[in-house]
């Protein structure tokens, strides 16, 4: 059975070669602690990269073809949204993502399809790269945070964003990046990604569904990464505060349910009574393959897992491995 991962990181090799020896990609530095574990530096953070994060494409498609795995859809690594950073600079971090990217599409157009990275803290520049991505180099759509520098999507400043997105039929990939709301709460016990990437995942759901976004731009294309994080267990409460206040509806005349099926869902959500409950409340047309490679916190055997599954149906699991992703990005 065919299988299509939505959710495929990229350090890009250009950031390898740069760095070696010392050197610097476009400010971005590398060095590797005492235990030998590579970091990257960037505007002073740390940011571990795992092993699988340097390996060559043809690496990667032999991992690919031992987990079962046809097709990545190759988006960014996070860690390099570089959003906090001079505009100029994660332009230019951008641009030269998003080329790599590319050409791995041309390389190899039946194993690889891509999705974009953008500075999102200056909307004209994120628009004009966007346009680039999607008119000249052949992305399929973008990776963005599920917020900019603390400011959630739904402000004003990013309407423009969205319309050209609607109007250039990008996919947007939403997947956190850096700290998440659980952050300045405590950072310990890996909890700002166990719980913390949930929380604003749920975040952007309500705050792009409430803020009038998705009736403004009507024909967007989202995949919320990691199941939607807490937006299908909490919707219900969600709902019965648009009904009892007045401010939860103040841009919209439904109910924030009404939006679910708006929205796509990837499916790493570790559990099959999750997933099952995923399907339940979104439909299985709206859940799609994906798996985090190739960091620690991705599925083991991520096709096994979902082929293994005794509550999907043979269609559910064709729809989740491949169908919605071959209709949604035209593959």
């Amino acid at each position: 059975m065919r299988s299509i991962d939505v959710h495929a990181h990229l350090t890009p090799q250009c950031f390898w070669q740069a760095t070696e020896k010392g050197g610097d990609w476009h400010t971005l530095k590398r060095e590797k602690d005492e235990r030998g574990q590579e970091n990257a530096i960037v505007g002073g953070r740390r940011q571990v990269l795992p092993p699988r994060a340097r390996w060559t494409p043809k690496e990667r498609l032999a991992d690919m073809d031992s987990l079962g795995v046809d097709v990545h859809v190759v988006s960014p690594y996070v860690g390099f949204y570089n959003y906090h950073l001079d505009t100029k600079i994660a332009l230019a971090t951008s641009r030269a993502t998003n080329d790599e990217i590319s050409s791995m599409t041309r390389a190899w157009p039946r194993r690889f399809a891509g999705l974009g990275t953008l500075p999102m803290q200056d909307v004209k520049a994120a628009i004009t790269e966007l346009e680039r991505c999607m008119t000249q180099i052949g992305l399929k759509g973008v990776e963005i945070n599920d917020h900019v520098n603390g400011r959630t999507l739904d402000e004003p400043e990013f309407r423009p964003f969205w319309k050209a997105a609607e109007q250039l039929g990008a996919l947007v990939f939403f997947h956190q990046g850096g700290e998440t709301l659980v952050s300045p709460r405590t950072k310990r016990y890996h909890l700002p990604n166990t719980v913390g990437n949930l929380v604003d995942r749920a975040v952007t759901f309500a705050t792009l569904v409430s803020g009038g976004v998705m009736d403004e731009c009507p024909d967007l294309k989202i995949v919320l990464g990691h199941g939607g994080g807490y937006t299908c267990f909490g919707i219900g409460r969600m709902d019965h505060g648009w009904q009892v206040r007045t401010e939860a509806r103040a841009n919209i005349q439904q109910p924030p349910s009404a939006y679910l099926r708006r929205f796509y869902y990837d499916c790493i959500v570790y559990t099959e009574s999750a997933l099952r409950f995923l399907i339940d409340t979104v439909g299985a047309d709206r859940v799609v393959f994906g798996t985090d490679w190739p960091y620690d916190m991705a599925l083991d055997w991520p096709v096994s897992w979902i082929l293994a599954m005794e509550s999907l149906t043979q269609a559910e699991k064709e729809a989740i491995l491949w169908r919605n992703l071959e209709r949604l990005l035209k593959l």
